[in-house]
């Protein structure tokens, strides 16, 4: 695996830079408890907003995400979700 999706309910006084970052040393410190190789963290990250009345779709397509990428690369996905919504990004800074 080479990415994830997460749904995160974030409070007004929470940022998501703190969430991801919370995220990403919790989750280290369990890989290294279990002893799994080859795992490490890129440096940045994407984050979407989503509507309460998707967060049952969004919620579904996490759950289908394996099945979902056999189809599309998440490097296609994230492409295109960039481009629908006219966001301006350099490649030679998303990817590590």
């Amino acid at each position: 695996m080479d990415h994830v999706h997460i749904l995160f309910s974030l409070s007004r006084t929470r940022t998501i830079a703190d969430l991801v970052e919370e995220t990403k040393k919790g989750s280290s410190k369990w890989m290294k408890q279990q002893r799994l190789q080859h795992f490490w963290w890129q440096a940045g990250y994407g984050a979407f907003s989503v509507a309460q009345s998707q967060v049952s779709a969004v919620s579904r397509y996490i759950e289908r995400q394996e099945e979902h990428h056999r189809a599309q690369s998440f490097q296609d996905e994230f492409r295109q979700v960039l481009s629908r919504y006219q966001f301006a990004y350099d490649e030679r800074y998303v990817w590590d």
